[in-house]
């Protein structure tokens, strides 16, 4: 508990749109699920979320709130929106809440990852921060 108290004490000093996007991402990651009722997807995306926030949690106690924490969403969600886009003309979004949600959920990933694949090469090119 303490260690994700540690973990969420830190969020709370990055930059505010950094929280606000984190809170959002993290908003749309938990409908996974409800839509796991419905969704082999979303049954996916709810084990990558159970997966993502204990080893987050883990590695930040390990190193700290250091760039390399993205290492965790690289390894676990890049082979997830690799299923997530081979899957894609099942999604349904025009006719699904569901559908919707995983358009959505993948561009958010996309993005975050963009995001994590960066300060991981930054990190190994020697930016520690």
């Amino acid at each position: 508990m303490e260690q994700l108290q540690a973990f969420q004490a830190d969020i709370a000093t990055a930059p505010l749109w950094v929280q606000y996007w984190l809170a959002f991402l993290s908003a749309v990651l938990m409908l996974a699920f409800p839509f796991a009722l419905v969704r082999d997807e979303a049954r996916w995306a709810a084990l990558v979320v159970l997966l993502t926030l204990p080893a987050m949690v883990a590695l930040h106690s390990a190193i700290g709130f250091v760039r390399l924490l993205g290492i965790v969403h690289v390894v676990l969600w890049t082979p997830f929106v690799i299923y997530l886009w081979r899957r894609r003309s099942q999604w349904r979004v025009k006719e699904t809440l569901s559908g919707k949600w995983l358009a959505l959920l993948f561009a958010m990933m996309m993005v975050s990852l963009a995001f994590d694949y960066y300060d991981v090469v930054r990190w190994i090119l020697g930016e520690r921060a």
